[in-house]
């Protein structure tokens, strides 16, 4: 008699669960696709994150005991490569997430890791830093460079197999490891939340139209040259996000400018549904957010660079601007209001990116390492 063998222990492990953002949701992806499997995490404050992780198994480091670094996990940097260390994972195969610690948790089984892009802050400082970062924080990176670096590579090549969320990070992963991956893009969730007015939104709106621009608050997403776009024009926008630049950022928006933060599904879905389009100016290393404004029939202008190259349509869902500077961007927009926008044939443009896709492919890629070890072992 044949007997079935045990299913395979999945865990998933993540950077820090201290957001709201993309990479964020694909951790909720994947512990769908993979229900029950604890995730591993070196930080994790779930009043700054998505409400669902409160509902599953969260095993954070030691470090998640000094609430400050909780709550402002850039400060942690010096002390990220000894808590990702620190983390031991007794799992078959550890489903990493990550774009600069998780990918260093050790483990007993193997290790899979879905790339957003090799540590910016080590391969591409200036465009991470921005203009306006200071002088004290471009001295310490500089200084943590190197060691940095040596951890990471050795991260990289504890893994059994990368995965890239886009073609740019694949070419990216390959230029700073030396080895290739595949790709496989992030998917899009639909949302069944409601949707749930923002008062001071619509009040400040009223019967206008708007724009919408969707971004963490960090100096190459460049949301300041999106809103030096729309100052002194008759557009309105509204910016939700949050992260070190807030505070400069409002300091810069001009009248028909509104800033948010920390809105529920029900009600980024209220603003999806209303607004003309996204625009974004952001290197980004994948581009969800033309994705998400897909799915509800909302065309984008975005930045001609990196993942957006893969999940926008140029005349089908979007237009493209070449340079992340006010006048380029005013132009796209220009253009996207001269377009005649069909919202069917944009939400089928985003339908290769659905969630069963990804689970389906996440859970190959699971069950292909986990037969290699076995096999491995079973030779020796």
């Amino acid at each position: 008699m044949t007997t079935e063998p045990p299913p395979i222990r999945v865990a998933i492990a993540h950077d820090y669960l201290t957001q709201r953002g993309g990479a964020e949701k694909v951790v909720l992806a994947m512990a769908r696709a993979f229900p029950g499997s604890p995730i591993h995490t070196t930080l994790f404050e779930p009043s700054t994150t998505f409400p669902e992780f409160a509902e599953l198994d969260i095993r954070p480091s030691r470090l998640n005991r000094i609430g400050f670094l909780r709550k402002n996990h850039r400060a942690a940097l010096p002390l990220l490569p000894f808590a990702s260390r620190s983390i031991t994972i007794d799992a078959d195969v550890v489903l990493t997430s990550s774009s600069g610690w998780a990918h260093g948790f050790r483990t007993s089984g193997s290790k899979l890791v879905y790339c957003y892009s090799p540590a910016r802050w080590l391969y591409e400082a200036e465009m991470y830093l921005g203009e306006s970062s200071s002088a004290a924080k471009r001295i310490m990176l500089r200084v943590l460079t190197t060691p940095l670096r040596r951890w990471d590579r050795d991260a990289a090549a504890s893994a059994d197999r990368y995965l890239a969320i886009s073609t740019v990070v694949q070419k990216r992963i390959t230029a700073a490891y030396g080895f290739s991956s595949t790709v496989l893009p992030a998917p899009f969730t639909v949302d069944a939340a409601e949707e749930e007015t923002i008062p001071e939104a619509e009040a400040w709106l009223g019967e206008d139209s708007f724009y919408l621009c969707i971004s963490r608050l960090l100096p190459y997403k460049n949301v300041d040259k999106v809103m030096a776009a729309f100052a002194d024009t008759d557009r309105k926008l509204v910016v939700v996000g949050r992260g070190p630049e807030a505070d400069r950022l409002r300091k810069l928006k001009s009248d028909n400018v509104t800033m948010l933060s920390d809105l529920s599904a029900g009600q980024m879905t209220w603003l999806y549904t209303r607004c003309n389009a996204v625009v974004a100016a952001s290197y980004e290393d994948y581009g969800l957010t033309p994705i998400e404004a897909g799915y509800h029939g909302k065309p984008s202008a975005v930045l001609r660079w990196g993942g957006f190259l893969d999940t926008v349509e140029e005349g089908v869902s979007g237009v493209y601007f070449d340079e992340p500077v006010p006048e380029a961007i005013r132009e796209a927009v220009d253009v996207l209001e001269q377009t005649i926008w069909e919202p069917l044939k944009i939400a089928a443009h985003v339908e290769q990116f659905s969630e069963e896709r990804f689970a389906a492919e996440l859970v190959a890629a699971v069950t292909e390492i986990h037969e290699h070890s076995t096999e491995r072992t079973r030779i020796r």
